[in-house]
């Protein structure tokens, strides 16, 4: 039995119990609403009717962030619920969220959360009455749909029937065109092999994409710009297809060049009563997976927003769709749009639709499940204020815009304040593993229009602390400032024509650069008079805070600077390359931020970390950055110190991950070419292509297909 813990969706207010005693505009209402932690005796616009029947447990089929959504709701409308885990989950905050717990098998999902026959155990043991099954794992699977029908108990989702409809991309688009959904130009059928891949292609006209009839999730698509591009993007896209969904067939479909990804949410009852509820921009994505999304969109007008709207509704009314779902379609510069897929689950961004609607979707996703009418009208559907997300990964952001990374959080604080909700599954101390999905938070912001929004997400990821895992708040922070995103001026292709050569980091301007070795040098400052004091002399301790100065030598980024500091009246005031800044001495080393007082101006850095050696790392706007901060006179030494040598990479073949050797197309002693693949890594059920560095012969082979890696282990040597 798992303790039951009433942990907030928003985590601002979070310390507020007495909801009567505080006024609040409408937009704070929204999420004092959804943060207090009597979070089931409060009200959403979706309020709960009295006297009307409900389930009294049920099971949740799934893990992390979105099991603690799911048991939130239940927790608010008085249901109880069960949580399914793994082994390796026992102790998740899911697991201690939930009023029952069951294990049901190993850490691999083919061995625990893919099990339906472990699942419907577990229903039956705890008589639960329901099953609400999240997103990813089953939560489109019409046969785990069917079994649960079949012993009685309620799939909290759409009927088996329309998840086979829309789960196969091939069936969905024959679907939509018969309701005369507007369509993107493609091959109707399945695709055979390479050469018929090249066959269709050329047909259809480059560019193209190559995706899995059964995909989701960015898994088994490629996009293909000549006859080289469609074989390797096929016969790669079909082994990730058979990996993560265990049916490999391929469809072809034009690709759309400069294309917005934005989708509609829908909420369908068995009544023959459907709405939409807006839309969301979700076209900022890297390898077909979204990064940022948004509600409203920038790009939608009333009329189109409507358009979009009613065309989705067919969509869902032609399969006699009922639960919340999402219709995503593609859209061209002169808003056309165009029917992409049909998702037939809660989507991972489903909070932003909540925020501009106050409608929770879990809620009503219940009620329709247990026979209700919706609650709601089409006109009655607000579209009130504006609402970000960013998924916040446990990956390196560096590495193609985005690399699995795996470790335990040492230390993990979620930001707190009015606009911001964090949906997260973890906790410091919480392990990322090479098991499941990474991602650690859906960091959501929400205010009156889109800049407020924007700028409550700067300061939210500013003040987001995680340590142990490297995580791509770098990447989010710099694009929610950047200048073609601020303007709502995006697409699909936005990260690689924003960062063409990759991501590399905040670039520092000059002042922030002066500022920040300034901020170092008062660290240093401030570790130099606590190592000079002595417990208990408070009167010495004083005397050494009198009038204090450093002569220092900064360097950051190769440049180095010479500072002059001096701390008086507790003002840090530094001078550094013919600036002079004054510095508010109000921070704790032994805390993970810095607030900077820096001439009156608020900037946020995080202390990362700092050694005796005069290493200090500090994270501003989401990037890290390492400075090395001497005395004067010791920095002459350091010139002479011996320079580490460099690896020679381009005579290695290394993970850029950790995962499994899906394939070694290499062998010692053969002649490669640069740019030939050489070998296949599979890491959360994603497919790379590593390739060779420079034209060589196979010196050693370290692995082998089937084995694990782990970050920059060597695979291949060349000579």
């Amino acid at each position: 039995m798992a303790t039951s813990l009433q942990l907030p969706v928003f985590r601002a207010c979070s310390r507020m119990r007495n909801i009567s005693s505080v006024k609040l505009s409408p937009i704070s209402l929204r999420f004092f609403q959804t943060t207090s932690q009597n979070f089931r005796d409060l009200y959403w616009n979706d309020k709960i009717q009295k006297g009307e029947s409900q389930f009294d447990k049920i099971l949740v089929a799934n893990r992390g962030e979105i099991a603690c959504r799911v048991i939130q709701s239940c927790q608010r409308l008085g249901i109880k619920s069960v949580a399914v885990h793994s082994e390796v989950d026992s102790s998740a905050k899911f697991v201690r969220m939930a009023d029952e717990a069951v294990c049901i098998g190993p850490a691999p999902t083919s061995q625990s959360y893919l099990r339906m026959d472990k699942i419907l155990e577990a229903v039956k043991s705890t008589g639960a009455q329901a099953v609400h099954p999240g997103y990813g794992f089953l939560s489109e699977n019409m046969e785990f749909a069917a079994q649960l029908a079949d012993n009685n108990v309620v799939f909290i989702g759409p009927s088996s029937y329309s998840i086979k409809s829309m789960g196969d991309k091939i069936e969905s688009k024959r679907i939509a065109s018969a309701a005369k959904i507007n369509m993107i130009p493609g091959f109707d059928g399945e695709v055979g092999d390479e050469d018929h891949a090249v066959e269709i292609s050329r047909q259809i006209g480059y560019p193209v994409m190559i995706k899995a009839s059964a995909g989701g999730g960015g898994k088994g698509m490629r996009i293909a710009w000549n006859d080289e591009e469609a074989r390797k993007g096929f016969r790669l896209s079909k082994d990730e297809a058979k990996s993560s969904f265990g049916d490999d067939r391929m469809l072809i479909e034009k690709f759309i060049d400069n294309p917005r990804h934005i989708e509609v949410q829908v909420l369908c009852d068995n009544h023959g009563n459907a709405v939409y509820l807006n839309e969301r921009e979700c076209s900022i994505q890297r390898r077909n997976q979204k990064v940022i999304e948004e509600a409203p969109s920038t790009f939608v007008d009333p009329e189109m927003r409507k358009a979009m709207g009613e065309q989705a509704v067919a969509m869902a009314q032609a399969v006699k769709y009922s639960s919340a779902g999402t219709v995503e379609f593609l859209v061209d510069s002169q808003k056309n749009f165009y029917f992409l897929e049909m998702n037939t689950r809660l989507q991972v961004e489903h909070p932003i639709t909540e925020c501009i609607t106050g409608i929770d979707l879990v809620h009503q996703m219940i009620r329709v499940a247990k026979g209700h009418k919706l609650s709601h009208t089409q006109d009655e559907i607000p579209v009130d204020g504006w609402a970000m997300e960013c998924r916040v990964y446990a990956e390196d952001p560096y590495k193609n815009f985005g690399l699995p990374s795996i470790g335990r959080l040492t230390r993990y604080s979620e930001p707190v304040g009015e606009g911001i909700r964090c949906d997260s599954g973890i906790t410091e101390g919480s392990e990322i593993s090479i098991y499941y999905d990474p991602m650690i938070c859906k960091l959501v912001t929400y205010g009156k229009d889109r800049q407020t929004s924007l700028d409550v997400m700067t300061n939210a990821l500013d003040s987001y602390v995680i340590r142990g895992v490297t995580h791509n708040i770098p990447l989010l922070r710099d694009i929610i400032t950047e200048e073609r995103f601020v303007s709502g001026d995006i697409t699909t292709k936005y990260l690689q024509e924003t960062y063409p050569d990759g991501f590399k980091g905040k670039q520092l301007t000059s002042s922030e650069e002066l500022k920040l070795m300034a901020v170092s040098s008062c660290v240093y400052a401030k570790e130099d008079v606590r190592d000079r004091s002595f417990l208990n002399e408070k009167r010495l301790h004083n005397e050494q805070l009198a009038d204090k100065e450093w002569k220092l030598s900064v360097v950051l980024d190769g440049n180095q600077e010479a500072v002059h500091i001096v701390l008086k009246d507790d003002i840090f005031t530094v001078k550094c390359r013919g600036e002079t800044f004054d510095i508010k001495n109000n921070f704790n080393l032994s805390q993970s931020i810095i607030n900077a007082d820096i001439d009156g101006s608020k900037i946020t850095y995080q202390l990362l970390g700092r050694d005796a050696a005069g290493h200090i790392k500090l994270q501003y706007a989401g990037s890290v950055f390492k400075t090395h901060v001497l005395e004067e006179r010791i920095s002459e030494y350091v010139k002479h110190m011996p320079e580490k040598k460099v690896i020679d990479k381009l005579s290695t073949v290394f993970a850029p991950m950790p995962g499994m050797v899906k394939k070694v197309s290499a062998e010692v002693g053969q002649m490669i070419s640069e740019g030939q693949e050489v070998c296949v890594l599979e890491a959360m059920k994603m497919q790379n292509s590593l390739i060779a560095g420079k034209t060589a012969k196979v010196k050693k082979i370290h692995f082998k297909a089937g084995d694990t890696v782990a970050e920059d282990d060597i695979i291949i040597e060349l000579e």
